[in-house]
């Protein structure tokens, strides 16, 4: 028997409320009680989300959501800017590109963060033809966080709406929707939200309602003109993922509890210590300037299978951490610290990275990171 651990991006651990929340009997969705419980849901969002804009809860993961924004947002032929700086956003472009969409791609350099100048050239450059830009606020794949609210006053300012995914970013970093003018915000339930995959979220803002009224693109299961004529009646257009709802009710209540503040400094606090770890160990950052809190990109030392890295930690020690994607699989690994993470899971997967990377041949003072972390979660 061993014990497991999830370090990953998601999904993320599970805290024993939302487990207990999901194995309660099921209920009928068209009731009275369900609907105090989807209203519940739909507020609490607004409080993580930091809006007063409708949100809808998508029985889908999160690229679910990003799907319904494109869909009900745009039309055949329009333009749209995407900015790929890792894979996800390389996913907005895909999407986009499966449904006629014009892309303006901005290409940035994985490990880097777009600047938001460049968004501001592309705008201008097309002379107002643009409907939507669309970013990553925490990508994934390199743990770089995006400066959305110099985004927003950019695009605030010219006919496009902003469109941000925050599925990795939401309840992990600040994300003040409406005062960076984020007219539509994208996540999923299985990262700092501490669920299951299977929720998806999408805010939109007035703006970007007048878009879902006029776009033509094909929508049926997504159409958030559905959506929105349900929840004004506090329902749902079809059959919601109900036991997901009522652990989502636990899991916002559980943030509630710690405040917004808190739960960013927590995640700021296991971000750093994991950090000054690894560097204690002789590793390199992927992402020295603007890392996110979610994540941490960590470059493979040289001569180091990071692959094999990754694999032992899992198979062997049963702490699952993620591995590098695309263009730097096998060239990083990533540990997470979102959600239901605290220092003593931080630790455990910095003993354990230290103890395979010692069986690998890689030199360092046996201990060094594991001392660092501790020192730094002993500040106060």
């Amino acid at each position: 028997m061993r014990k497991k651990y999830l370090l990953t991006p998601g999904p993320t651990p599970l805290p024993p409320e939302v487990c207990q929340a999901m194995s309660r009997p099921i209920i009928h969705h068209r009731t009275p009680q369900f609907q105090a419980i989807l209203k519940e849901a739909t507020e609490g969002l607004k409080y993580v989300l930091q809006t007063k804009n409708d949100v809808f809860i998508l029985a889908s993961s999160g690229t679910g959501a990003m799907e319904a924004s494109v869909v009900n947002l745009l039309s055949f032929g329009d333009s749209a800017i995407c900015v790929e700086a890792g894979k996800f956003g390389e996913r907005w472009t895909e999407i986009c590109r499966a449904y006629g969409i014009n892309c303006e791609v901005i290409k940035v350099e994985w490990g880097k963060a777009v600047d938001p100048q460049e968004i501001r050239s592309r705008i201008k450059d097309a002379q107002s033809k643009i409907k939507a830009v669309f970013v990553t606020h925490c990508e994934t794949s390199t743990g770089v966080v995006t400066d959305l609210e110099a985004i927003g006053k950019i695009v605030k300012d010219s006919e496009a709406v902003l469109v941000v995914d925050a599925i990795s970013g939401l309840g992990a970093i600040p994300l003040l929707t409406d005062q960076w003018s984020c007219d539509v915000v994208v996540s999923g339930s299985q990262k700092g939200l501490m669920l299951p995959p299977g929720l998806g979220f999408i805010s939109v803002s007035p703006k970007a309602l007048k878009l879902v009224e006029s776009a033509s693109l094909p929508r049926y299961y997504f159409d958030l003109r559905k959506a929105k004529k349900a929840l004004d009646k506090t329902d749902t257009p079809f059959t919601p993922a109900i036991t997901l709802i009522i652990a989502l009710n636990e899991a916002l209540a559980m943030i509630k509890e710690d405040g917004l503040e808190n739960v960013f400094l927590r995640h700021k606090k296991m971000a750093e210590a994991t950090r000054k770890a690894v560097l204690a160990l002789g590793l390199e950052l992927f992402v020295p300037d603007a890392a996110s809190n979610a994540v941490t990109a960590v470059k493979v030392p040289a001569g180091i299978d990071g692959e094999k890295l990754v694999k032992i930690m899992r198979d062997t020690y049963g702490v699952t951490i993620a591995g590098g994607q695309s263009e730097l699989k096998g060239k990083v690994f990533r540990i997470a610290h979102m959600g239901y993470i605290e220092e003593f899971d931080i630790i455990l997967c910095i003993s354990c990275l230290e103890k395979v990377l010692n069986q690998l041949g890689f030199k360092f003072s046996l201990g060094a990171g594991i001392r660092v972390a501790e020192e730094e979660f002993l500040k106060k």
